[in-house]
């Protein structure tokens, strides 16, 4: 099976003399017949020295969809020569694919480079080639085991259970009266529960009485056990299929409760509909948050993924929220999976190897994601890669793919991490730089030498961060926690183990510690700056507080600031205004000649005697004192992100 498909088309084929050729593979079509359809379609391309621009695209998409990708590329390559660019991001997204499954990768690099003039979405491929040409140069790090309970029917879609594995088979002939899924010509899809640890252990039903006569897939549980969520078709009563007005049956995600084995209380979640498909479900660890795959309106392609929240019952509490064109593309994203604090899900458009390809995206909150990496060779191929899971501790886990050399159509196979030769342990504390207490849940990112991001930690309740550094390597460890300042320390490891590094304190600055409120405004806390008497010149005194101006912005350089100067009522308005005006340019010139960029740094005016904060206006008589609370510089924080970034979930 190419893919778990979001529907069933409900319609028949009815073959009528009356109808054309094109008539009848239109209609198979429709009716996911495609090698009937490929049958008829190549008739008619050959019948015609010209054939019509939806044969070509009807031909090309049944070849496609029937994993025949060296004569996909034939057609998608003849429509691309006919329309161009105007040929569309879909069916230059499946050439792509074809070419790379038919080991034509230079072809494809050099079509997606003269397709895209999106600079962002070509960028970002660039440096998605770029990590994947990284790995593909390095040691495998994963060795991979095709299991012996697959069959020669589709195997996919693997979940943890208990000691086992339960997972989605077409294995069943017996299903629907014998009838088969009509895109692959196999039985619907049941669950089945294993154990891959015992290779004598023979496959069995999972919850006789979740059973449907069709589709029945793609399922993940609540930390306990006691919750089950679900993909299967639309049912009406005696098990049979229901359809929207256009003849589809779209999948939907059930929710259920498991009591003495079985399954109780099925209820379907809020945000389904018969209008479109959801299904795939994925928990996050804290079984806050739903992830899912559905092609429902509004997305970016043909599928995306999405989220939903869940309180502690595992109702739905919001609408679902696509996760962004970080993650979704115009192609296929699909089979989430979280796992600390990275999603992994398969897509067929971001840079990879071909087909669908298992990416990582590191979770910084429920809207911010980090660029998806390919997970690389041996878990992804030319092939479909796809439903991917892994284990808490050890790291190992399972996926999906039919890739050649398998048993059957899709198969699962089990991976486990190669050895790595383990350097350094490097430990210590995060800490608070103004109070010396520990920094819970501070981020401990090490990223390699070309500042790709290679794992994530959290510092525990006393601040405590504990990292495997591999060895021959330039390590980058950056510190940091909304609100606080971050960090770099840059480790180097020899080709040979050391002794652990222990006890190593990080300070982080505490963003609030160098900021002060003033009404609205919130500004750098810095103390009067003096000037020289009707000078404008940077004084010794002056460097002192500057020196503080300077530390805020390079300790946070996501700030930037407007520069204003204020005088006393004594000496005309005039001049007053003139002279505050050039020396609030002086402290700007100032901080640029200390390396802060120019573009970092708003305005730079003066106010003269014109916002001053006391009763000191011209004609009242005022202490020194009292004047000197008008002569003031401040630095307004007028952009900021650090209060605005907010922590990965736990």
């Amino acid at each position: 099976m190419k893919k778990l498909v979001l529907y069933i088309f409900m319609g028949t084929c009815l073959m009528v003399t009356a109808q054309s050729k094109e008539e009848k593979a239109n209609a198979y079509f429709e009716d996911f017949k495609f090698d009937k359809a490929i049958d008829l379609y190549s008739d008619l391309a050959f019948e015609k020295r010209r054939p019509s621009l939806d044969v070509i695209q009807h031909l090309a998409d049944s070849y496609f969809n029937m994993n025949r990708y060296q004569e996909a590329v034939k057609w998608y390559e003849k429509l691309y020569s006919i329309k161009g660019k105007e040929v569309g991001e879909s069916n230059i997204i499946k050439l792509v694919q074809s070419l790379k499954a038919s080991m034509q990768n230079e072809k494809a690099d050099e079509l997606l480079r003269d397709f895209y003039t999106d600079e962002d979405r070509l960028n970002m491929m660039l440096s998605q080639k770029k990590h994947l040409d990284s790995t593909l140069g390095q040691q495998e790090k994963y060795t991979t085991t095709n299991l012996p309970f697959n069959s020669r029917k589709s195997d996919f879609g693997p979940m943890f259970f208990n000691d086992g594995l339960i997972f989605a088979s077409a294995r069943d002939t017996i299903k629907s009266n014998g009838e088969l899924y009509p895109w692959n010509k196999q039985p619907y899809l049941d669950l089945y529960v294993t154990k891959p640890s015992n290779t004598n252990y023979i496959p069995e039903k999972y919850l006789e009485n979740l059973e449907s006569s069709y589709h029945d897939a793609t399922l993940t549980f609540s930390w306990d056990g006691q919750t089950v969520y679900f993909t299967r078709n639309y049912l009406k009563k005696k098990n049979k299929l229901s359809a929207n007005d256009d003849g589809l049956s779209n999948m939907q995600i059930l929710r259920g409760t498991i009591h003495n084995n079985e399954l109780i209380n099925v209820t379907s979640l809020s945000f389904n509909s018969k209008e479109y498909s959801c299904g795939h479900p994925a928990l996050s660890p804290d079984g806050k948050y739903l992830y899912f795959t559905s092609n429902m309106p509004g997305g970016f392609g043909e599928s995306d993924i999405y989220v939903v929240d869940l309180n502690n019952d595992g109702d739905v509490l919001s609408d679902p929220m696509n996760l962004g064109s970080t993650i979704n593309t115009r192609g296929r994203e699909m089979f989430p999976f979280v796992n600390n604090e990275v999603l992994y899900f398969s897509s067929d458009s971001h840079y990879g190897l071909g087909g669908l390809d298992i990416f990582g995206s590191v979770i910084s909150s429920k809207t911010e994601y980090s660029l998806p990496l390919n997970m690389g060779k041996p878990l992804n191929s030319n092939m479909d890669d796809f439903s991917f899971i892994r284990e808490n501790k050890k790291g190992n886990g399972y996926f999906a793919s039919n890739r050649a050399g398998g048993k059957g159509d899709d198969d699962i196979y089990r991976f486990e991490k190669v050895k790595a030769t383990d350097c350094l342990e490097y430990s210590g504390y995060v800490l608070n730089k103004l109070t010396g207490e520990p920094i819970v849940d501070a981020n401990v990112e090490l990223k390699n030498s070309v500042d790709e991001l290679v794992s994530i930690y959290r510092t525990d309740e006393s601040g405590f961060y504990k990292i495997i550094l591999p060895c021959n390597k330039k390590n980058t460890l950056v510190f940091s926690r909304a609100g606080f300042s971050k960090e770099t320390v840059m480790i180097e490891t020899g080709e040979n183990p050391e002794a652990s590094s222990k006890d190593n304190k990080v300070y982080l600055t505490p963003f609030d510690s160098l900021v002060e409120k003033d009404g609205d405004m919130e500004k750098i806390k810095v103390n009067p700056i003096y000037f020289e008497y009707d000078k404008s010149d940077i004084t010794t005194r002056a460097e002192i507080e500057l020196e503080k101006v300077l530390f805020a912005m390079e300790t946070f350089p996501e700030i930037k600031i407007k520069i204003e100067s204020h005088t006393d009522a004594r000496g005309s308005d005039s001049y007053n205004l003139e002279l505050s005006d050039s020396r609030a340019k002086s402290t700007r010139r100032y901080l640029l000649s200390k390396g802060i960029d120019a573009d970092r740094i708003e305005s730079a005016h003066g106010y003269g005697e014109y916002q001053l904060k006391n009763e000191c206006v011209n004609g009242v008589k005022c202490s020194d004192q009292k004047h000197l609370e008008n002569r003031r510089s401040n630095f307004i924080i007028v952009s900021k992100q650090v209060d605005e970034v907010r922590n990965a979930k736990k």
